[in-house]
C-alpha cells in the first residue's frame, strides 16, 4: 500500500484528488452529524456522485475489517476519534 502507518493506511492515486476529499468531507461530517451512520452515509454519497457509483464507507470507534476493494481505492484514517474506511469495490 502506498502510505502505511498506525494511523492511516492509504491506497489511492497519489495524483487525484480523492485523498484531500475523503479528509476534507470526513472533516465536515464529523463536525456537522452526531451519528455514525450519517456521517458515512455523507461521505459515501459524496463519493458515489464526484468518483462514481459502488463507494463503502464504514464510521465508528471501535470495528475491524477485512474487505476487498478495487487498487488504489481504499483509504482508513481518522478523523478525531472517530475511524473512517473508505473503499471501492463492484
Amino acid at each position: 500500500m502506498a502510505d502505511e502507518n498506525l494511523d492511516q493506511i492509504i491506497d489511492m492515486p497519489e495524483q487525484s484528488d480523492m485523498i484531500n476529499d475523503a479528509k476534507t468531507q470526513a472533516r465536515y461530517a464529523v463536525e456537522h452529524f452526531k451519528v455514525e451512520s450519517q456521517i458515512s452515509n455523507y461521505i459515501k454519497k459524496f463519493f458515489d456522485e464526484k468518483y462514481g457509483p459502488n463507494w463503502h464507507c464504514v464510521v465508528g470507534k471501535h470495528f475491524n475489517s477485512y474487505t476487498s476493494y478495487e487498487s488504489k481505492r481504499y483509504m482508513f484514517f481518522y478523523e478525531g476519534q472517530m475511524a473512517i474506511l473508505l473503499y471501492k469495490m463492484g
